[in-house]
C-alpha cells in the first residue's frame, strides 16, 4: 500500500526527568488523528530519534501501534548507518504491527550510490512491510541520485520516497526518469520540505511527511487534499496562509521550534534532549507572534 496524503513526523514528548512521556505521546497521537491526517511517523528526525536508546525506540513503536489501533497508517523510523541494525529495526517494525518503515539513508559513512542500492535491497529482501526511503542530504551529507531512485522503485517493498532535497529540478529529473522507465506508479514521491509540498504535488508528488503538521495538522491536510484534487487556487491560498508558521518552525534546528510551539500551546512536549538546545528568545518571539495571529495560543 503506497502511502498518499499527510503524515505527521511526530515529536517525542519527554517528562521533567527526560523519560518518555507516554500519556502525552498518546494524547498527541489522538490530536493528529482528530484533525484528519492519513498517517503518523514515530521515531523520525522530528522525534529526536538520534537521542533515543534502542530500548526507548522499540518501546515508542509499541506504544504507537497500540494507541493508533489501525485508525491511520503507522510509519516507524527504522534507519541506521549500519545495514545490519536497519535490518533488525525493519524486522521489529513488521513484528509489532506497523504498516510501514521509514528508512533514512545511512549517515556519516556516506555510502556510494551502488552501496545505497545494496542497502535498500537488503532491507527489501527481509521486510514484511512497505518501506519509505528517506532522502535528507542536509542531515546526512548524502543525496540519493535520481538514477538510484529508479533502481529503488524496482524493489517490491520500496513503495515511497520522502524527498527532502529542496531542489525542484532534482524532483523533476526523478519523476521524468521514473516515467521513462515505466516506474512512476511503483513509488510515491512524498514531500520532506513542508514549504515545497504544494509545488511538489503539482509536478507529481503524492503527499507529505510533515513536521509543521505537529502544530497545524488541519490546514496541511486540507491543502494536500485540495492539491491532490487539482484545486490549486484554493490549495495555494492555504499554502501562503501557512508559510509564515512553516518558516518559523525551521528558523532553528527542527524540532526545537516545534517543541517550543507545543510548550506555548500547552500541549505535551517536554524539553529537548541534548545536544539540541532551547530556541533563542528572538526566535521564540517570532514564533509566539505567529501562533497568536493564527489562533493557536
Amino acid at each position: 500500500m503506497k502511502f498518499e496524503g499527510t503524515a505527521v513526523a511526530m515529536i517525542t514528548p519527554f517528562s521533567s526527568d527526560m523519560k518518555i512521556d507516554e500519556e502525552g505521546f498518546r494524547e498527541n497521537i489522538n490530536f493528529y488523528i482528530e484533525n484528519g491526517v492519513e498517517g503518523l511517523v514515530v521515531c523520525g528526525t522530528t522525534g529526536e530519534s538520534a537521542t533515543l536508546t534502542h530500548d526507548e525506540h522499540r518501546e515508542l513503536i509499541e506504544i504507537f501501534v497500540d494507541e493508533v489501533n489501525g485508525r491511520v497508517t503507522t510509519i516507524a523510523g527504522a534507519g541506521s548507518n549500519s545495514t545490519i541494525e536497519a535490518i533488525d529495526l525493519v524486522k521489529f517494525c513488521g513484528d509489532v504491527g506497523t504498516d510501514q518503515a521509514l528508512v533514512i539513508t545511512p549517515y556519516y559513512n556516506k555510502p556510494q550510490q551502488h552501496g545505497l542500492i545494496e542497502h535498500y535491497h537488503a532491507l527489501n529482501d527481509v521486510s514484511d512491510i512497505d518501506i519509505i526511503a528517506y532522502n535528507v542530504p542536509s542531515r546526512t551529507g548524502l543525496d540519493i541520485a535520481s538514477e538510484t531512485i529508479v533502481e529503488l522503485a524496482k524493489l517490491d517493498k520500496i513503495t515511497a520516497l520522502k524527498e527532502a532535497n529542496p531542489s525542484l529540478d532534482k524532483a523533476n529529473d526523478t519523476i521524468c526518469l521514473l516515467k521513462e522507465n515505466d516506474l512512476y506508479d511503483d513509488i510515491n514521491i512524498l514531500s520532506g520540505n513542508d514549504g515545497l509540498t504544494l509545488p511538489l504535488i503539482s509536478i507529481g508528488a503524492k503527499g507529505v511527511i510533515s513536521a509543521s503538521a505537529n502544530v497545524d495538522p488541519k490546514r496541511m491536510v486540507d491543502m494536500v487534499h485540495l492539491a491532490m484534487e487539482g484545486k490549486y487556487d484554493e490549495a495555494r491560498d492555504i499554502h501562503y496562509q501557512m508559510l509564515p508558521l512553516i518558516n518559523a518552525l525551521f528558523m532553528e534546528t527542527s524540532p526545537a521550534p516545534t517543541k517550543a510551539a507545543y510548550h506555548l500551546m500547552g500541549k505535551p512536549s517536554g524539553d529537548l534532549r541534548p545536544p539540541l538546545a532551547p530556541i533563542k528568545e528572538d526566535t521564540k518571539k517570532v514564533l509566539e507572534d505567529i501562533l497568536k495571529k493564527d489562533g493557536f495560543i
